[in-house]
């Protein structure tokens, strides 16, 4: 994670319309900020939230227990695993 006092030297295109542009300007003077701090303050905690979401898998009851369940007592590998394990190994 960037800290506060990091360089920001990359660009990020932006395509607004006149009006969408006037009010996040606005909002950003209301703030006190300028309209890239604005932006950032409010899209950084955002796309953060947005990749931690997809990085973690949320099992029901049922599935985290049947998850544990092959954990400690895994299935017989097929022979279709077993032939790719081969492969593998020879590679």
């Amino acid at each position: 994670m960037a800290s506060s006092s990091a360089i920001r030297d990359d660009r990020i295109e932006l395509r607004a319309t006149r009006e969408e542009k006037r009010l996040i300007a606005e909002a950003a003077a209301r703030e006190q900020l300028d309209v890239t701090r604005f932006i950032m303050r409010n899209v950084l905690p955002v796309a953060r939230d947005v990749v931690k979401r997809s990085e973690r898998i949320v099992l029901s009851e049922r599935d985290s227990k049947r998850v544990l369940e092959l954990l400690e007592k895994p299935p017989k590998p097929t022979s279709a695993l077993v032939a790719a394990a081969r492969r593998r190994a020879k590679a």
